[in-house]
């Protein structure tokens, strides 16, 4: 299993990439897992349902499948938010996982950057960035760079960048 990360400002296009890119990974045999993170409480359960009463009540996990498809909701009740160090190895493996968002992780990155969101290159400030796919014609960055419409060229960056899962959770764990 390999990790690489998008990351970028919001509005930057990430996860428009991310469903191009996807179809074009598996296109070449691969499979493919994502990581995303999310700046919001978010909840994709409803009130009224039996999985909602069940985290209501106060259960830590929730665990939810169907003949389509199975979940694991897990309660925070006030803890710390995870790290993806913490999250990469719930994972079932695949070829490869492409973590969206967790640019202040320590993971191998590409930045995705629109010159219209007025924001600034993470990559100068960010170590961990190893490309950048953008809506420039490259010459503003000296990392490889591939459009942000090339979907085979950001495929081919995201192959070349990724990281085994055990040298990313390396480069994750806390040091001290």
């Amino acid at each position: 299993m390999r990790v690489i990360g998008l990351a970028g400002w919001s509005g930057a296009g990430k996860t428009t990439l991310l469903a191009k890119l996807i179809p074009e990974l598996k296109s070449r045999g691969l499979s493919v897992s994502t990581v995303k993170h999310a700046h919001h409480a978010f909840d994709f359960d409803k009130p009224g349902k039996d999985s909602y009463a069940h985290r209501e009540a106060g259960a830590s996990e929730v665990l939810v499948a169907s003949s389509a498809r199975w979940a694991i909701m897990h309660e925070m009740r006030g803890a710390d938010e995870p790290a993806l160090v913490d999250l990469l190895p719930r994972l079932s493996p695949v070829d490869l996982v492409v973590v969206e968002g967790f640019k202040k992780e320590e993971h191998v990155k590409i930045e995705i950057y629109r010159v219209a969101n007025g924001k600034p290159w993470l990559w100068t400030t960010d170590r961990h960035i190893a490309a950048v796919v953008s809506d420039t014609e490259g010459s503003r960055t000296p990392l490889p760079h591939a459009h942000i419409d090339d979907i085979p060229a950001v495929a081919d960056l995201a192959l070349a960048f990724a990281l085994p899962l055990d040298e990313t959770l390396k480069r994750l764990a806390p040091r001290g």
